[in-house]
């Protein structure tokens, strides 16, 4: 529960009021789960389609699954590697941000990507749930199409956008100048009020584009790159192994995001199923994001301190 606490400072710190005393961690956690549960039983979002357009039997046919028996209850389990992968990366994303904040000490900065790994593995489960292990059952099971999106995504798209802002205000304390110091912290709280604006109108218009993975990666790059650049400038200035360490945790993000993307593009992943081999794009974004969090556990972790006072470098 102590570190369920820490995800509530991202609102307390950059949110210019405090959150109500009657709002304790334990209530609020009631609160959300509450509200997530309302929101899912807004259907509008099952009104869009997959594409192109897909049958549960074409899906079933195109995708590695097992049938699983509860008593009762039969559930049908997607892609089995491809969910072991992306749950092992949001497990890994909780043990390392655990780490974070067993380190930080009186750190802002270590406090913050202990933040920011936590909900990343959350989001990650959120994820591989939706998109692997679930899929079926969420967009497909009982209808006749099945359906572009489900609210396990929109929380994993919520939730997601946080995480990357927690990034921004690590950064913030750990790099930023005087200006910048001041400036990430509102671009942080804005980008996550923007994007999640327009997801959750996605959700309830419905909208596809709002709603997809691709709108996602348009708000959050921009704040890869403002992290990039603002590691290289000081690191430029000051030879910091700390700035040296965080240039190269967001090029290797970019690499990876660009290897996904390959993949993608060549068509790889239905080469590979037409010879009976399951591993697609996804597979190839999930190795690694695991290999980059291990990075971040080993070559930024211990590294990352604030800057007792910043400097007009930005």
């Amino acid at each position: 529960m102590k570190y369920f606490k820490t995800v509530f400072t991202f609102f307390s710190v950059t949110f210019p009021f405090s959150l109500p005393k009657v709002l304790k961690p334990q209530k609020l956690l009631y609160f959300i789960f509450l509200y997530l549960i309302i929101l899912s039983g807004c259907d509008r979002l099952s009104a869009i389609p997959y594409s192109p357009e897909t049958t549960p039997e074409m899906w079933l046919n195109t995708h590695p699954h097992v049938n699983i028996s509860l008593g009762s209850l039969e559930v049908i389990f997607m892609e089995p590697t491809s969910t072991f992968l992306v749950y092992f990366l949001g497990i890994l994303g909780i043990v390392v941000g655990s780490y974070f904040l067993k380190i930080r000490k009186n750190h802002q900065s270590r406090l913050w990507w202990g933040i920011a790994l936590i909900l990343w593995g959350v989001q990650a489960i959120l994820g591989g749930t939706a998109y692997q292990a679930l899929s079926y059952e969420l967009k497909c099971a009982g209808r006749e199409i099945c359906s572009y999106a489900s609210w396990v995504e929109i929380y994993y798209y919520l939730v997601s956008i946080i995480s990357i802002n927690a990034m921004v205000m690590a950064v913030a304390h750990s790099s930023a100048g005087i200006v910048m110091k001041r400036v990430l912290p509102i671009y942080a709280v804005v980008n996550t009020g923007i994007y999640s604006a327009f997801c959750l109108a996605g959700a309830f218009i419905p909208n596809k584009l709002f709603v997809s993975f691709e709108l996602i990666v348009l708000f959050t790059t921009p704040s890869y790159v403002i992290l990039f650049v603002i590691n290289a400038i000081r690191y430029s200035k000051l030879k910091e192994k700390m700035d040296f360490s965080l240039m190269i945790t967001w090029l290797f993000l970019g690499a990876v995001m660009a290897v996904y993307y390959i993949f993608l593009g060549f068509g790889f992943a239905k080469k590979l199923w037409d010879q009976g081999i399951w591993f697609n794009e996804n597979d190839v974004l999930h190795i690694g994001l695991i290999l980059w969090i291990i990075y971040i556990a080993f070559g930024v972790a211990k590294r990352v301190k604030d800057i007792p006072k910043p400097k007009k470098l930005l």
